[in-house]
């Protein structure tokens, strides 16, 4: 599909991927899943394809082209929260009965909100940066770029949301596990689709600039 495709036209692509996943991502946030006995917010489950986006935009086009879709997708993400807060606060007609139920799912705290502002920030750009910055030590080590610049940019994008997010809210220990557990569904989640991560950036490499 993308052999019809310039390097320019899939950047277009590639930022509306990223920025569609990181939405949809803070939305479903709000739930947590029980995985063998741990934990996990349901973010999880798609947050890692921001991070395999990453990591193509960061290796095709290089870290300050990466850094523009990471600011882009964090704008965006700020306007879809400020119209949901502006929806929650529109006064709803007598014969709607979700008004709470949507509150609750689109509605979010002050502090949960500077948690995953700022640790999708840090997390991403220090992904990208070192996805470029282990290119440039070794080029043909494409597999331990994605995954350790994944492992590092999920670990910090972790602890950051949930110290921010829930410490004083839950036991040291239990945050500390909840941290681990996170990092390692993610990057194990890259390592299952690093075959597509591959695909794609060799596709993409050998598209015209156009």
């Amino acid at each position: 599909m993308i052999d019809n495709l310039t390097k320019t036209e899939l950047y277009a692509i590639l930022t509306g991927v990223f920025t569609a996943c990181l939405i949809v991502s803070n939305i479903i946030a709000g739930k947590t899943f029980d995985f063998f006995s741990l934990t996990l917010p349901c973010g999880v489950v798609i947050f890692p394809v921001i991070y395999i986006v990453n990591d193509v935009l960061a290796e095709v086009y290089g870290y300050e082209k990466a850094k523009r879709v990471i600011w882009l997708g964090f704008l965006m993400n700020l306007v879809a929260v400020i119209c949901y807060n502006i929806t929650i606060l529109l006064p709803a007609p007598v014969f709607f009965e979700n008004s709470e139920a949507f509150s609750i799912v689109l509605g979010s705290t002050s502090r949960l909100l500077l948690a995953s502002f700022a640790a999708y920030l840090a997390g991403s750009l220090v992904n990208a940066k070192l996805m470029v910055f282990l290119k440039k030590k070794d080029e043909d080590k494409l597999f331990f770029r994605c995954i350790a610049s994944t492992l590092v940019g999920e670990g910090l994008d972790a602890v950051i949301f949930i110290f921010i997010g829930f410490v004083g809210t839950m036991p040291f220990d239990a945050l500390l596990l909840m941290i681990a557990a996170q990092a390692l569904f993610k990057t194990i989640y890259e390592i299952v689709v690093y075959p597509i991560t591959k695909y794609v950036i060799s596709g993409v490499k050998g598209l015209p600039d156009g």
